[in-house]
């Protein structure tokens, strides 16, 4: 197997992978789930096509998860600035999510790659169907310890809720789904913030980007710990995912919560199916 340190790049590569890096990152941050959906793909998948070598799974997902760093840290800034981030939240998802995205990261390499790849597709479908039936579960009736309130453009209020030990609970499986996938584990958070503690769309966006900057940063530096790294592919795709990261947080706030919650779903499962029957 060519391994990547061995290739030599051309401006034609890298110019795919600065796409590669924009794509992924601009729709991830859109939606929250950081482009690993689509980066881990492609790099398994279109490896030998389109840089002519193969990438095993846990150079995937280690790569993955550098390139996440990027993406998440624009969009993150800027949805601060756009006060749509709940720092408080994050905080208790991240308190479990980044040792959590450790011990995911330490056991990606035990995974067979077919496996790999139909487990991942069908976890994302499972999260899929999840989101299409939001509306018909019945929601979460309790009353959360943290309550917060968000006031949409259109002066509408949306109340949400969590409570530290669910927060903690739920973070960690994200850290560990973030470092053994390499997806930062939004396409987990996400839905637990909409269904669970009944976060607005555009609220949950934000807030777990910021989650997956943490979780990405541990669960890259275990990988990168573990030599499952190579700069020579993180390099090029970091650029396009700093600046995905950006646009998306500016297409993400012109985009109404359902449309958005369409497009997340739409996405996810066109990526399942391909991981599933390819």
């Amino acid at each position: 197997m060519l391994q990547p340190d061995a290739l030599l790049w051309d401006i034609p590569t890298l110019l795919l992978l600065f796409a590669l890096g924009l794509i992924a990152s601009t729709f991830g941050a859109i939606v929250g789930l950081g482009g690993g959906v689509i980066i881990v793909p492609a790099l398994l998948l279109l490896g030998p096509s389109m840089l002519g070598m193969t990438i095993d799974t846990a150079m995937a997902v280690g790569v993955s998860l550098g390139v996440l760093v990027f993406t998440s840290l624009t969009s993150t800034l800027t949805f601060m600035k756009e006060r749509k981030t709940d720092l408080r939240c994050a905080l208790f998802f991240s308190l479990s999510s980044a040792p959590m995205s450790m011990v995911g990261a330490s056991l990606t390499s035990l995974f067979h790659p077919e496996a790999f790849r139909r487990a991942f597709g069908v976890f994302m479908l499972f999260m899929v169907v999840l989101l299409l039936l939001r509306h018909r579960m019945k929601p979460f009736s309790g009353t959360w310890r943290y309550v917060r309130t968000f006031t949409d453009p259109s002066g509408s209020e949306h109340q949400y809720g969590y409570s530290l030990l669910p927060a903690l609970l739920i973070g960690g499986a994200v850290g560990l789904i973030s470092g053994l996938l390499g997806i930062g584990g939004g396409v987990l958070l996400i839905p637990a913030m909409v269904l669970l503690f009944r976060f607005p769309p555009h609220i949950a966006t934000a807030t777990s980007m910021s989650v997956i900057l943490v979780s990405a940063l541990f669960g890259s530096g275990m990988h990168l710990y573990r030599g499952e790294w190579d700069w020579q592919l993180v390099l090029p795709l970091a650029p396009g995912a700093l600046l995905g990261g950006y646009l998306g947080a500016i297409v993400s706030r012109r985009i109404g919560s359902k449309m958005l919650i369409r497009i997340m779903c739409a996405a996810l499962a066109f990526f399942a199916l391909r991981m599933i029957l390819t």
